[in-house]
């Protein structure tokens, strides 16, 4: 078990056991095995971590901006000169392929830590002038202790998307990572304290719901950020409106992505294929659905089987595979559920379909063509590598098909008409969008869904909103008139 962590948690800048918690096997998903043991948050851990971060977190917001900046950009410092060690770790956590985690993952999570460290410093309020010399100020004010509630598919990128700008506002943080990729969580936290964070700024706890719903219920607890499924976004949600707490739900969708005969459609094959096969299709913003114009549908199918056949699947520690396992036995089992009822619904199979003859939880890369509207796999999430294609003959009609759809989370479109492209997005009912490409998310940019796809943004200034309120100062001048 080389990947066996210290300990189950770091709490108050330190490893933290407590072998009482329910166990949590970490599983290699190339082989099956388990890797790591470690143990679900008892009480005692949930209490010790919520105490820490709330005793640590008004120091920490007294900190100038700049300082705790400072903090944040030396983490992301860190972050890179370990980029290997972190990628291999998440390769583990995840079974993404190295040559995916060595680019999108750490690296992604460093971006973050910088960008919002360069932003800390810049955290004002505003002076806002009245008539006759009253005036108003706006102070710029932390929440307090913030939850983040991680998914599994991005591990350590979570919790720098949710810890970078909670930190730079002034907030401490107790970030519970999805019990299916417990470890790399733990080494962000790590990372935070060698570059300076306070002790009890940015815990980790793991475990399953109970974990999670004993933290989003706590009355010490101002915010909660998810990202995970709709159902348990409602959960959630729900839970910390009791509360009055803010929120940020990412949370699943069901994307289209439309391609139009004038497209280029060596890039628009491309785009379906980061939308759909990247990450073993495991990303909340895929682009599922894809529509194609009758016109050209038989070339993308030719030109997109053609690619697909040079995939090359196998041990994710090996940088030339860039196709690996499902990231659980029980995830596999749930996308060869839809898969079936793709081929019982009339879908046409053009690629893939079966699970891989070898040990791990590897499918084939599939491709359903043919497929219509009222068909499952063109309405709900399988979060996993099956792509749905869909034929549309008018713009009117694929964007009222692209929107019927409760989610609303991505939306991309391959054209080569400039102006249709701006049309076609402003008509998107989705948070983020693309014109010719797909599934990019800097830092720099919001990233976030409309309708049931969730509430909020990450990343960009608009984090920054989400993790701060704004206090009024109305300071008068003048003689104060009373009526009586």
């Amino acid at each position: 078990m080389k990947f066996q962590p210290t300990a189950s948690h770091f709490i108050d800048g330190a490893y933290v056991e407590d072998t009482a918690g329910t166990p949590i096997d970490v599983i290699y998903p190339a082989t099956g095995e388990v890797i790591a043991r470690l143990h679900s948050a008892t009480p005692q851990i949930i209490e010790q971590a919520l105490t820490s971060a709330k005793r640590a977190q008004k120091a920490w917001a007294a900190m100038t901006g700049t300082e705790r900046g400072r903090v944040l950009r030396r983490a992301a410092d860190i972050m890179r000169e370990r980029n290997r060690e972190l990628s291999i770790l998440e390769t583990h956590d995840t079974g993404k392929p190295l040559q995916e985690t060595l680019v999108a993952d750490a690296t992604s999570g460093a971006d973050a830590l910088e960008y919002f460290g360069g932003l800390a410093g810049s955290l004002t309020g505003e002076h806002i002038p009245l008539g006759g010399g009253d005036f108003v100020y706006t102070i710029r004010e932390a929440l307090g202790v913030c939850v983040g509630i991680g998914a599994w598919n991005y591990p350590t990128q979570i919790a720098c998307w949710k810890g970078a700008p909670a930190l730079a506002c002034g907030n401490a943080m107790v970030f519970k990572p999805s019990e299916t990729t417990p470890l790399s969580a733990l080494k962000v936290a790590e990372i935070l304290i060698e570059a300076g964070a306070p002790k009890g700024i940015y815990n980790v706890v793991q475990g399953y719901g109970d974990v999670g719903a004993a933290l989003v219920t706590d009355p010490r607890v101002a915010k909660v950020s998810l990202t995970g499924s709709v159902p348990t976004g409602r959960k959630v949600y729900a839970a910390a409106a009791e509360g009055m707490k803010h929120v940020t739900m990412e949370l699943g969708g069901k994307s289209p992505l439309i391609v139009f005969d004038d497209a280029d459609i060596e890039n628009a094959v491309s785009g379906a294929i980061l939308g759909n096969f990247y990450s073993s299709g495991q990303v909340c913003s895929n682009g599922t659905r894809v529509f194609v114009q009758k016109g050209i549908k038989e070339a993308f199918l030719t030109r997109l089987t053609e690619r697909l056949a040079k995939v090359k699947i196998g041990d994710p520690m090996d940088e030339a595979v860039n196709f690996g396992p499902m990231v659980s036995e029980a995830q596999m089992n749930i996308v060869l559920g839809y898969i079936e009822k793709g081929k019982a619904e009339g879908a046409r199979l053009v690629h893939g379909g079966a699970r891989l003859d070898r040990e791990g939880f590897y499918l084939e890369p599939t491709v359903f063509a043919d497929v219509t509207d009222d068909m499952t796999i063109a309405r709900e999430e399988i979060f996993g590598p099956v792509m749905s294609v869909l034929d549309f003959e008018t713009e009117d009609e694929v964007m009222a098909r692209a929107n019927a759809t409760e989610f609303g989370l991505a939306a991309g479109v391959f054209t080569n008409d400039l102006t249709r492209a701006h049309r076609v997005v402003a008509g998107f009912e989705a948070g983020t969008c693309y014109i010719n490409t797909y599934n990019l998310a800097p830092v720099e940019a919001p990233f976030g869904g409309s309708k049931m796809s969730g509430v909020g943004r990450e990343n960009s200034k608009l984090a920054i909103n989400h993790f701060s309120e704004m206090k009024t100062v109305y300071v008068s001048m003048n003689d104060v008139e009373a009526p009586y």
